[in-house]
């Protein structure tokens, strides 16, 4: 998976790159099937803002944006929603029928 990082009239420094791949390759926990991931950083008056577009394989898109008075809140905030958003799509394409995953375990 490939993290972008671009910064809106914010200087991204590496401290804010790392901090925010890191908190995003904890998405590919739940979820490995994705191709990259757009995260920018932005400064609205006093709002610091982060929003993040997320490639599946299967060509759906998935889109949050967070905000909060520091940076890095928002991008635990960004973090956090991205995790929710990703179980739940999971949660969508798995097959909850028993017989068809018992036929194709067992034969």
């Amino acid at each position: 998976m490939q993290i972008n990082v671009s910064g809106h009239q914010v200087v991204v420094t590496p401290a804010l790159r790392d901090y925010a791949t890191g908190k995003l390759e904890r998405v590919v926990r739940h979820f490995d099937h994705l191709h990259d991931v757009t995260v920018t950083l932005s400064v609205e008056k006093l709002l610091q803002k982060a929003e993040a577009t997320l490639h599946c394989a299967n060509s759906k898109i998935i889109h949050a944006d967070a905000q909060a008075t520091d940076m890095y809140a928002a991008i635990d905030a960004l973090a956090d929603k991205l995790d929710r958003q990703i179980k739940k799509h999971k949660e969508k394409i798995t097959n909850h029928n028993r017989d068809s995953v018992r036929q194709a375990r067992y034969g």
